[in-house]
């Protein structure tokens, strides 16, 4: 029988090995943002088309574990990085005036909303009076798919689990399922950009930033676990 400090040492030890595996196996979540000041491995570019650099002064910054979107607006984080096949978990948080989303899968040019796919995330009083369809507010696949519910909490912190696998797309937001296509089945002629099917299906990923009024999107707990 162990001694309770033989016990001891061997959940420690046990819990190390645990840790090292973790850390070196590929399929493990890691984390997105994991340092304090502006992120590495990842470059601030243009709203309008990835390839162009961004408004001047335009910066995005870690702050005591929370990223903050640029001021002025009009960027996009974008990663050094491309990935297919994964799940990407993060929470956010912006103003009444906040505009931003999640871009998937995009190229090294172009908008991500339209080249790859743009997961959004919108405060409903963004738009003011203007008219706007469900395929505009948070949760849609930008201007592709409408969530199948609205459980967007303006101002509050809200949280994302999106899948990407092959032509499917499933997303969770606040523990509620509100989208789960297969792209392979995205046949219309949009207003904007190849029909969803032709998407790429790698690419990079990032954020946005497009509020108004100092509403600007934050991030807290972003990870991501590539899919072997």
């Amino acid at each position: 029988m162990l001694s309770r400090f033989s016990a001891l040492a061997l959940f420690a030890m046990v819990a190390r090995v645990a840790t090292a595996f973790c850390a070196d196996d590929p399929s493990a979540f890691r984390p997105l943002f994991a340092e304090e000041g502006p992120p590495k491995g990842w470059r601030v570019t243009a709203w309008a088309d990835v390839k162009n650099p961004p408004p001047e002064g335009a910066r995005w910054i870690v702050e005591q574990g929370i990223l903050h979107g640029s001021t002025p607006r009009g960027s996009w984080l974008v990663s050094e990085a491309e990935f297919a096949d994964f799940v990407l978990d993060l929470e956010f948080k912006i103003g009444p005036q906040g505009n931003s989303g999640v871009g998937l899968r995009f190229p090294d040019a172009g908008d991500p909303a339209f080249d790859g796919l743009e997961l959004q995330i919108v405060d409903p009083r963004y738009y003011a009076d203007q008219a706007v369809g469900p395929g505009e507010l948070t949760g849609s696949l930008y201007k592709g798919v409408a969530p199948s519910k609205q459980v967007f909490k303006p101002t509050e912190w809200n949280h994302y689990v999106i899948t990407c696998q092959g032509p499917r797309v499933k997303v969770l937001l606040n523990d509620e399922l509100i989208q789960d296509v297969d792209l392979d089945t995205q046949t219309a002629t949009l207003e904007r950009g190849a029909p969803l099917k032709d998407r790429p299906r790698r690419g990079h990923i990032g954020l946005q930033e497009l509020s108004r009024g100092g509403g600007h999107v934050q991030i807290r707990n972003a990870r991501i676990k590539e899919l072997k």
